[in-house]
């Protein structure tokens, strides 16, 4: 099993190379459009999928991620150092968000999180003199790495790729490390983990700090493919958007957020054919798999693999045996 699944991963990143090629800059666009939301739903499946904590405040987080990046460096400061500011502030906040969830939790969490995502919004909404304001930032530039430049949308694209083959990396070490089985006990059940000498407060904080940064790191990313950022890119819609690619492709699986990401931005595209009855045959696509698939895509997948595989037969000897 374990080698076809290295060889499934193989076969999808050279996919994810090949796609580009000969496809015009709108495609380009959208394909990076959907690496960089992978990123940050791949962090709210962390603190969602796998410790259980409601989260409605990961698109505020990719703000944050954007408006650091972008004034860094429209400032004339690098990328790359932009990018690990923006990951720490994204950590350190989303660690003082944590504490909530020390004492609330469930859909009174939710609430405490969208309140934080409105309270961001307001915040870059009224401080014009760094933020902006309503018209935003623009002109942010793209980085220079050794003499290559990511200017040209098919650069930025595998430029994109890789930080998100390096953010799915860290995330497949985090899960297998003992925080990421620390985060399955916490959301299978709080109380007896405790019992186990499992530090709930702790795991908690963190799951909602490291979750916190992969938005940030997808917002570091945003900020240069857009050149242009303004506060409602990262309101409370774009959260539940992030909470709908999580859910869709699976929660609590590796590649649920990768696929949840894939039918929330591309599958809208592919069906633009319809022309007016796109958004209508897509809507009714989502209601029809969690109607029949409360576990996303990944838990179809499983449901259909267990429906076609042979089941176990009892011997005819032991029948008999019982028979006796």
């Amino acid at each position: 099993m374990i080698p076809l699944r290295r060889l499934l991963v193989g076969i999808g990143v050279a996919a994810l190379i090949v796609a580009p090629i000969g496809q015009g800059n709108y495609i380009i666009y959208t394909l990076s459009s959907w690496l960089l939301f992978s990123i940050a739903a791949m962090g709210l499946n962390l603190t969602l999928g796998y410790a259980g904590q409601v989260s409605l405040a990961q698109a505020g987080f990719m703000g944050i991620g954007a408006y650091v990046t972008a004034l860094m460096t429209l400032a004339g400061i690098h990328w790359l150092f932009a990018a690990v500011a923006s990951i720490s502030a994204c950590f350190l906040i989303g660690l003082m968000l944590g504490y909530p969830a020390l004492r609330v939790q469930h859909h009174f969490l939710a609430f405490v999180t969208l309140a934080f995502n409105t309270l961001l919004f307001l915040v870059l909404r009224n401080e014009e003199e760094i933020t902006g304001g309503s018209f935003g930032l623009v002109g942010m530039p793209r980085p220079d790495f050794f003499g290559f430049s990511t200017m040209k949308n098919l650069q930025f694209y595998y430029f994109t790729l890789v930080c998100f083959l390096l953010a799915a990396g860290v995330m497949w070490w985090i899960l297998r490390s003992p925080w990421g089985r620390a985060f399955k006990a916490l959301r299978e059940n709080p109380i007896r983990a405790e019992s186990l000498g499992l530090k709930i407060r702790r795991q908690t904080l963190l799951a909602f700090a490291f979750g916190s940064a992969f938005a940030g790191l997808a917002g570091a990313l945003q900020s240069p493919l857009v050149q242009f950022i303004e506060p409602s890119s990262f309101g409370l819609i774009h959260s539940l958007k992030l909470l709908l690619m999580v859910v869709v492709g699976g929660a609590g699986y590796f590649f649920g957020p990768m696929l949840g990401a894939a039918v929330v931005i591309l599958l809208p595209e592919v069906l633009r054919f319809t022309e007016g009855y796109y958004l209508i045959i897509y809507a009714v696509l989502v209601i029809v798999l969690m109607v029949y698939s409360p576990g996303g895509l990944i838990g179809l997948g499983r449901k259909l693999y267990d429906w076609m595989k042979p089941g176990q037969e009892a011997r005819r000897d032991i029948e008999q045996g019982v028979q006796l």
